[in-house]
Order: C-alpha cells, then structure tokens, then sequence
C-alpha cells in the first residue's frame, strides 16, 4: 500500500479516510478538492489540473482522495490500492448537510471555497450527492473491472466496513 486512490461519493468520509491513513502509513496525503478549487469557487483548467495529477501519480507513495470523473482513470491505473467508499446515500447527505451547518474551515477545500447551506451552488451539490449512487457508481464498478486487475481494492459499504479496514489492514 504505496499508491492508494480513495473515490465515493461526497460526505462518504474520503477525506477523513486519506488522512487517517496518511497519518498510520505516512504516505503523503493529497486531497482534489484542494488541487482543483481556487479561491472563490473558481476551477483550475482542465489541462492543468490533468497534467497536476499525471505528474503526483509519478511519485512512489501517495493517498490520493477525490472523484473528478475525467481523471479517475490517471488515478486507478497508478495506484496499487484502491477504496470505494460506498455508504448509504442518507448517511453522505447528513454528513454534508452537517459539514456545511458547521461552516468550520475544511483542510481538504481550496482556500476561500466555503460551503453554504442555503446557497444554489449547495443545492445542486445536493442533488449530485443524492443521484450519486444512480449516475456515478456504475461508472465506479466499470472502472474499477478496467483497472482493478493485480490492485487491491476495497469496496467499503459503513462506517464500521471502514473502522475495520483501519484495523486490519493498516
């Protein structure tokens, strides 16, 4: 476990994850969110963030969390680790709606990117969180057939499925 992509849905606990094992492992922990948002919301390019993300999975040891559709693929194929965070969609909507009513500074977001509960940007998040499951996951499960191969994957469905991958194989 040298090159480790943690993908789910939001509030499935990536981050909290990759830091957890950043810290038992001390492999480097980078979060997307924080590559991919500037201040104020505004995106990298897609060719920079792209070419970012080429270069970190060149490293030797990395945890990497984060989805970012276009790039999953740049992530699974260099990881010899992969984990899917796959809890209950009730359980990633209380979580944001509880990270967001929280409005604590988070270390995994680009700076001056807070999130903002009554917010129309916050409301779509919302939405992507609730279709996640039924848009995104099947593209999970195709990705992980494609580049799985030879990888250790875990498919993590709880919070408990979680506590006892941190037991047993950290």
């Amino acid at each position: 476990m040298q090159r480790v992509a943690v993908v789910g849905s939001p509030g499935a606990g990536k981050s909290t994850l990759a830091v957890e094992l950043g810290r038992r492992t001390e492999l480097p922990v980078f979060h997307l969110d924080r590559m991919f948002w500037r201040p104020g919301w505004t995106p990298t390019s897609r060719e920079e963030f792209r070419l970012t993300q080429e270069r970190l999975v060149r490293t030797e040891r990395w945890v990497i969390d984060g989805n970012y559709d276009s790039t999953l693929p740049i992530r699974m194929a260099a990881a010899d680790t992969i984990i899917f965070l796959d809890l209950p969609t009730w359980i990633c909507l209380a979580r944001v709606i509880r990270r967001s009513l929280s409005r604590a500074e988070r270390n995994d977001m680009g700076e001056g990117c807070p999130e903002r509960i009554f917010s129309k940007d916050f409301r779509e998040f919302l939405l992507w969180v609730l279709n996640f499951h039924r848009i995104k996951r099947p593209r999970m499960f195709k990705l992980l057939n494609e580049f799985g191969r030879g990888k250790a994957i875990y498919h993590l469905r709880s919070s408990s499925a979680v506590t006892a991958f941190l037991q047993d194989h950290v």
